[in-house]
């Protein structure tokens, strides 16, 4: 088991190394100066000069990533183009509103999809799997700030219930938080909803159809007994995969739901500095939410050993 740990943790090293090469080169690999670009088009030689030497545009490019690798590995992740503050800090004023929105549509999704999935597969063919499909398509189908902006109508607007949008941080009261939460949770799960109930239905139809389930039918077991001690226990390696893998997307949704919701996470701060040409906080929001992907895939991999065995070899 241990070395079957050390040698994930390992792996990662490599994978951080890329990611982290990848993003440095987003400023060299369009057309153009980077420093022109990010000044924008009314700037004066002084000022692209300027952002040219904090940014060590004027240095050889291997020594601009030595650079780049080293103030990393100090946490530094440079300074905002735009606002002048320090990369870091401006992430680490948006992580709560995202990290709450992200872990609360995980749980939401994972709480729905699931018991969906295995419903649907053990009752193939009734009234529910095809509501499971149907459901799925349209998850998949229909874009996120479409169904957030429905929801707001629908329970916001014409209902009350909830708040339209913004964000009560964890500070003012957990029931206050969820409160300001609920919608866009719910508006980002209907994707990763959707994701993690097909692929449940179709692992649990593969399982439900091995020798040793209907070995089990055989030898008497009751309906209840075949499903959680025989099927589920069995399914794990792959959803748990899907809820891994599929965790891109979901925080590609949190960039457009908060933008939807106005919430002030590290999507807006996104969009944000994109739509300011403010580079260093892009590169420093690329950096987090790939390393955060990187840890979830890392979690993903070492869960493999509680659903079999034989991975620990």
């Amino acid at each position: 088991m241990s070395n079957f740990v050390v040698r994930r943790l390992l792996s990662v090293i490599p994978i951080a190394f890329i990611v982290l090469i990848t993003v440095f080169l987003l400023l060299h690999i369009g057309p153009g100066d980077p420093a022109a670009l990010i000044a924008g088009e009314n700037a004066t030689r002084d000022q692209i000069e300027a952002i040219r030497e904090r940014l060590f545009l004027d240095r050889p490019l291997l020594e601009q990533l030595f650079l780049y690798l080293s103030n990393v590995a100090h946490l530094d992740l440079g300074q905002s183009v735009y606002s002048g503050f320090p990369v870091l800090k401006l992430i680490l004023q948006r992580v709560e509103p995202t990290a709450v929105l992200a872990v609360s549509t995980l749980i939401l999704s994972v709480l729905i999809a699931v018991p969906m999935g295995v419903w649907g597969a053990w009752r193939a063919g009734s009234a529910i799997d095809t509501f499971l499909i149907v459901a799925s398509v349209v998850g998949f189908s229909v874009p996120v700030f479409v169904i957030g902006y429905v929801l707001v109508d629908l329970f916001a607007l014409r209902a009350g219930w909830l708040p339209v949008q913004g964000y009560k941080p964890l500070s003012s009261g957990f029931w206050n938080c969820l409160r300001s939460i609920t919608l866009p949770s719910i508006t980002l799960s209907f994707l990763f909803s959707a994701l993690v109930a097909r692929i449940t239905r179709a692992t649990m139809l593969e399982v439900l159809a091995e020798d040793y389930i209907r070995t089990a039918r055989a030898k008497g077991a009751n309906n209840r007994r075949i499903l959680i001690v025989h099927a589920l226990k069995n399914i794990g390696v792959p959803v748990v995969t899907v809820i891994g893998t599929s965790f891109a997307a979901l925080l590609g949704g949190v960039v457009i739901t908060e933008s939807v919701f106005n919430i002030p996470g590290m999507g807006r701060l996104t969009v944000d500095a994109i739509l300011t040409r403010d580079y260093p906080v892009v590169q420093g929001v690329l950096i987090v939410f790939s390393f955060v992907l990187i840890a979830v895939n890392l979690l993903v991999d070492l869960s493999y050993a509680l659903f079999d065995p034989r991975v620990r070899q």
